[in-house]
């Protein structure tokens, strides 16, 4: 699903198909999926705490660990292109191609300037299991509190 595309640009948003796609769009949520909480709720019950939404650094990170200076992403299929579940599709093809290319090359772009800041940006799918997610996080939670001590 990659493209070498240089520089997507997104013009104006196309018109809905119909009002059903319509709804089915805004009902989307954009923060707060159920991975996301099965996720944080996982790291709570391991008593890792965390700050969620963390407006301070580019990007909003889902999860973000101030301490260790970890961001923890976890992106859409459709949104972020998922390279296994992601689709093209196929009304408005040429808008939604530039758009979803836009936000991949926007993800690097806000993992640069984490890493930058001396943060660790990590991505997870929404098809991942929140339980591995977890045992990741926390390794590397670990890994990097134990080095700062």
């Amino acid at each position: 699903m990659n493209d070498p595309s240089p520089e997507p640009t997104v013009g104006e948003r196309p018109k809905p198909l119909n009002l059903l796609v319509r709804d089915q769009m805004r009902r989307m949520p954009r923060a707060g999926s159920a991975i996301e909480r099965a996720v944080r709720s996982e790291l709570h019950r391991r008593g890792l705490r965390f700050r969620v939404n963390y407006r301070g650094l580019p990007g909003t990170p889902d999860i973000a660990f101030t301490r260790a200076r970890i961001a923890v992403f976890i992106d859409g299929c459709f949104w972020h292109a998922c390279p296994v579940h992601g689709t093209w599709p196929v009304n408005n093809r040429d808008w939604w191609r530039a758009k979803l290319l836009r936000n991949q090359q926007r993800d690097r772009e806000k993992d640069a300037a984490l890493e930058e800041m001396g943060w660790l940006p990590l991505h997870y799918w929404e098809h991942d299991d929140p339980e591995e997610i977890a045992d990741e996080i926390e390794w590397v939670w670990r890994d990097l509190t134990r080095r700062s001590r």
